[in-house]
């Protein structure tokens, strides 16, 4: 048994979890991903630590919560912008971060794809070998290239495609206005033709025919959350063309954002199975840990919303998967653990790669839910949003504290109401959950604000 495996660590953007085929959705095919999930283990109860792209990323490179760091003006980094004005982080924090502790275990630490992330923790800066900047094609010429190559140490590989992000803008580029959203368009033509192309409907079908045999449905919680918290609308107000989703796009501009949603993601899938292809083709299956998962989600029509940074679980619930061949179990599926990919990826590669290590203390290595090994598992997990903070519970429950237009609270089952069409704060049946539920938000994930 190899003591310590080559590690990829597949990771793409703005795919939900329900975005896979072995997930069980009907509406795309996803063979690459598909085959992870057969020869490994699949996780159902994976969250981000953030539900948008660069405090998410910040949380992979550093193993942290974005909000542990704060921007140039002395706020904390919940939010897109502020992530990528992280001005500089401490000694401790370059000590502690995922390259160094690979550097400390002999490691190749390598990085291709989407980086998103502040100067300062760039993978340049943290150690790791660049050795693309391309987030399309490109990424994967250059990824089947490294892994086909020899190597006299082991690596860590993180693929980091760009897709199923294109997504984003088709809202932007139907309700844009002012120079930000409109500015953002004209510069995306490599994103707006690969949207066109998921837009395409299946040659020689009719558009009626289209509709009744090809294009997903409407979600069942497609309308607002009853008594929707004033943060959402806070959110969807930041940017216009949110809004005018929400009041304008009919049920079969709806249903088109998720036929192209579907179809961006089979595009990434191209690009997973091209690697996965690559490992084989180098005789490496079995000395490959292969992890797979994605920054964050994408609301796909759910309570009228697209794009991301909400707490609910389209764009907080992130696909997890674990595949190293003849070494892990396959084809299981863990519906129990919960699972925070930007916490816990760093000390589940570190333990892999022979180094105990860990930089919130709160995160832990997977290892023992990889191999059966029975190890104590936490109950409660948080995550963070630029509009509040929330706690997900095994049981089923999640207490959300907004704080974007002053102190809101939500008490959620997803056990009674998966859609999370309403909430259960003043429920008395629940008021015990939501006492303990506070206390767990203050006292373990959010102390302190």
């Amino acid at each position: 048994m190899a003591k310590t495996p080559n590690i990829i660590y597949l990771y793409t953007d703005q795919q939900s979890a329900s975005m896979m085929s072995c997930a069980g959705n009907p509406w795309l095919t996803t063979p690459g991903m598909d085959y992870i999930a057969a020869n490994g283990m699949r996780f159902t109860r994976a969250y981000t630590t953030n539900p948008v792209c660069a405090p998410a990323r910040v949380s992979l490179m550093t193993g942290r919560f974005c909000g542990f760091f704060r921007d140039y003006k002395g706020q904390v980094a919940r939010e897109n912008r502020g992530a990528l004005r992280i001005p500089e982080v401490s000694d401790e924090v370059k000590q502690t971060t995922l390259g160094a502790f690979l550097k400390q275990a002999g490691y190749e630490a390598v990085y291709a794809g989407k980086e998103h992330l502040p100067e300062c923790l760039t993978p340049t800066a943290l150690g790791f070998n660049d050795i693309c900047d391309d987030q399309r094609d490109g990424m994967t010429e250059e990824v089947v290239e490294f892994i086909k190559a020899p190597h006299d140490k082991p690596y860590f590989l993180v693929a980091s495609p760009i897709n199923p992000h294109d997504i984003c803008y088709m809202a932007q580029r139907d309700g844009a206005e002012g120079k930000v959203d409109t500015g953002s368009t004209e510069r995306a033509s490599i994103e707006i033709e690969m949207l066109d192309r998921a837009l395409a409907m299946p040659e020689g079908v009719s558009e009626e025919d289209f509709f009744d045999k090809h294009c997903p449905p409407l979600p069942p919680n497609v309308e607002p959350q009853e008594e929707e918290p004033n943060a959402i609308a806070s959110l969807i107000d930041r940017r216009k063309f949110r809004r005018k989703a929400r009041e304008r796009y009919t049920e079969r501009d709806w249903r088109r954002h998720r036929w192209a949603y579907c179809r961006l993601t089979e595009f990434v899938d191209e690009q997973i199975q091209a690697i996965l292809q690559a490992v084989q083709e180098a005789g490496e299956e079995e000395n490959t840990l292969i992890l797979f998962s994605s920054d964050h989600g994408d609301m796909d029509a759910s309570h009228r919303m697209e794009h991301k940074t909400a707490l609910y679980e389209e764009a907080a619930l992130v696909p997890f998967m674990a595949m190293w061949k003849g070494h892990l179990p396959a084809g299981v599926v863990d519906e129990t653990h919960l699972v925070s990919n930007g916490l816990d990826l760093l000390p589940t590669v570190c333990d892999y790669a022979g180094r105990k290590a860990s930089a919130d203390p709160r995160g832990l290595s997977l290892r023992p839910l990889f191999e059966g090994t029975d190890a104590p598992w936490r109950e409660t997990l948080g995550v963070e949003s630029e509009i509040g903070r929330m706690v997900v519970a095994a049981d089923g429950y999640k207490y959300i504290r907004y704080d974007a237009e002053g102190i809101e609270e939500q008490l959620l089952d997803l056990n009674r109401d998966p859609g999370e069409t309403r909430h259960f704060t003043a429920d008395a049946g629940c008021a015990q959950r939501l006492t303990d539920l506070r206390s767990v938000f203050d006292r373990e994930w959010f102390p302190g604000v």
